[in-house]
């Protein structure tokens, strides 16, 4: 069977032969002005959503100020969601109560925020069962993030990230072939060289991959 476009809506195949309904490549199922999201993305959900942007980024919406950008090859779980900016309050004052959002205009208003950073995801990135991503993160490449962690700031390229404030368990290449990876780029490459290296994609010898890189 040949591997799905990265425009197919459910690329899963069960053994019948019919469409997984809870696996999407979200490229196929995101139209929206402050979203991106890189080829052979995929979400996951055990009740699949008829509105996938409501389930997986709730609080962003096409008048938003920030945006989300996720990169290619990324695997996001049953669970896990973006907490984008937009769903933040004033919170350096007395009360975080939004007033302006319930009538009148938003702009100006002194119970609005004035910041709205945006959320970026990097290439191959696995977000676990459940992980919540908060308004602002920087997620490197290659990075995996435990299930339920809860993951804001900066968080550097092949990191593994658990907890709840998640914090960065361990680096999973050293300094020295992380700046290789990220050179290699294979996340870049054409999707036939792709299958063709999957062997040294998925192994652990950055010699070996290097060695396949175009």
């Amino acid at each position: 069977m040949p591997f799905p476009s990265p425009d197919t809506r459910h690329p899963l195949r069960l053994p019948d032969g019919s469409a997984h309904p809870g696996a999407v490549f979200l490229k196929a199922v995101v139209d929206h002005p402050r979203i991106e999201v890189g080829d052979y993305t995929y979400a996951f959900e055990n009740d699949p959503p008829d509105d996938w942007i409501a389930r997986k980024a709730p609080y962003i919406f096409p008048f938003s100020a920030e945006k989300l950008v996720i990169g290619k090859f990324c695997q996001i779980a049953s669970g896990a969601r973006f907490i984008t900016a937009s769903a933040n309050h004033r919170y350096d004052g007395i009360s975080s109560f939004p007033f302006a959002i319930f009538g009148g205009p938003t702009v100006g208003r002194p119970s609005m925020p004035t910041s709205f950073s945006d959320t970026i995801v990097g290439h191959d990135v696995w977000l676990g069962d459940a992980a919540t991503i908060l308004p602002g993160a920087r997620i490197g490449s290659g990075v995996i993030v435990g299930a339920g962690a809860v993951v804001s700031g900066s968080i550097p390229d092949y990191a593994i990230v658990a907890g709840n404030p998640g914090r960065v368990l361990r680096r999973r290449f050293t300094d020295g072939q992380i700046d290789r990876l990220m050179r290699i780029a294979w996340w870049d490459w054409p999707i036939d060289r792709i299958l063709a290296h999957e062997s040294e994609i998925c192994g652990g010898d950055v010699d070996a991959l290097e060695r396949a890189a175009p």
